[in-house]
């Protein structure tokens, strides 16, 4: 009854902003939910290319209940015009000090809830380690930081740049101090976090936790090898990526995650418990080991050997031969012993197949799902012309008892975000 009343007052809080301020941009302020209403946030947004993505952030803030003042640099109007922002949050935008002291009535004591860097460069992280106020920005944060108030940088920069010994000098003097959104190291660099990400720190932070915080998390990821001999192996061609961004995910929304990790390229996330493993036995014997704790969700992951050779020499095998047999045997299917181990654990199991419809799919992944007691299985295509061409993208099918749900055709971060909701959806019922 109170959650109820406590809503009901942010949403009418909601409407008075609305109607005080009568901007058509304002109609979409708490669409999506109010655990920001009466929150003023202050939107900085530096000289990036990934400045554009700022707007998608300004409309999330505030379709969840925010009021979002833009603050930009010079170079940011070169790249896109100050009248984007103010369409977007329908405040004023500041592009420069004047006699109306923009930066008192921003950033002084309990003038806002947040300041927030989007993207944030590595000219203005080093202002404001080092007390430089030469703009709009560097001026708004050094009194936001004199006067206590939250400040959440979401860097954005080349590798090359954010490895630099002064950049992060200037982050290890901020680190606890302000608060940072760590980027995404791709293609050489260290690129700014989606806005949905940074909406989902914001919206923790201000105490709407997800769903799988503090939950405990048994993850598998990665290929396995199966030896031939001492040299030679089996194995398939999986980097372990998805699995790497699930965890990382997961680790971000609250989870703690125990992730066994076999020999794939990705570098596994910080923040997790990492056990490496090699062989499909290894990560059975793992596995089974760590299921003597209590689990809230298993996520099996990995490409798993479906075969090991079954009696694997112990010393290199000759090469002189024309030909040589290798006799296979079945390695056992680590998530068919889950449900075994711990009988409530959230179980999702994950099936990769190739050149099937996706009806095909669905009726293999049903079949799966019933012989393992799995809660959810991930179906994917991993043998079509157009994943061979782009590994780096793909489209998932989340299957469970009630309904089938497609991810599209979109980049292994945003499948990992899509299975990471469709988990907690799941949750929440």
């Amino acid at each position: 009854m109170m959650t109820n009343l406590k809503n009901y007052e942010n949403k009418l809080a909601v409407k008075k902003i609305i109607k005080k301020k009568n901007h058509p941009s304002l109609d979409i302020v708490g669409s999506y939910g109010v655990e920001l209403s009466e929150r003023k946030i202050v939107l900085c947004v530096t000289g990036s290319v990934a400045a554009y993505k700022a707007i998608e952030l300004a409309r999330l803030l505030m379709r969840h209940g925010a009021d979002v003042t833009c603050v930009t640099s010079d170079a940011v109007t070169k790249l896109v015009q100050p009248d984007y922002f103010k369409w977007a949050t329908g405040n004023e935008v500041i592009t420069k000090l004047t006699g109306e002291l923009e930066h008192i009535r921003l950033a002084d004591y309990n003038q806002s809830d947040l300041i927030i860097v989007y993207p944030a460069t590595a000219n203005t992280l080093g202002k404001l380690a080092n007390g430089i106020d030469d703009t709009p920005i560097s001026t708004v944060l050094t009194v936001g930081f004199g006067s206590k108030i939250p400040i959440l940088m979401c860097l954005a920069m080349h590798a090359s740049m954010y490895d630099n010994v002064a950049v992060r000098k200037n982050i290890e003097f901020l680190k606890n101090k302000i608060e940072f959104l760590t980027p995404q190291m791709i293609e050489g660099k260290a690129k700014a976090s989606e806005p949905e990400d940074v909406l989902e720190y914001v919206l923790r932070k201000f105490g709407f936790s997800s769903v799988l915080k503090n939950k405990k998390v048994l993850m598998t990821a990665g290929p396995t090898i199966e030896y031939i001999d001492p040299i030679r192996v089996i194995t398939n061609q999986s980097s372990g990526r998805t699995g790497v961004l699930l965890a990382s995910e997961l680790i971000s929304s609250g989870a703690k995650v125990t992730l066994v990790y076999g020999p794939g390229i990705e570098k596994p996330p910080k923040g997790a418990k990492i056990i490496k493993i090699s062989t499909s036995e290894e990560m059975f014997n793992v596995v089974k080991k760590e299921m003597s704790k209590k689990f809230d969700i298993v996520i099996m992951a990995a490409a798993v050997s479906d075969y090991t050779p079954e009696n694997p020499s112990k010393n290199k095998i000759k090469s002189t031969e024309n030909k040589i047999k290798i006799s296979l045997k079945r390695a056992p299917k680590i998530i068919d012993q889950v449900k075994r181990y711990q009988k409530n654990v959230f179980l999702v199991g994950f099936k990769a197949e190739t050149n099937l419809s996706k009806n095909e799919m669905i009726t293999l992944a049903k079949k799966k799902m019933i012989e393992s007691d799995a809660d959810m299985i991930v179906a994917n295509d991993v043998g079509s012309i157009r994943y061979r061409k782009n590994p780096k993208s793909n489209e998932v099918l989340i299957i469970d008892s009630h309904k089938v749900t497609s991810s599209g055709w979109i980049k292994k971060e945003k499948i990992a975000k899509f299975i990471r909701k469709e988990i907690e959806q799941r949750l929440k019922t």
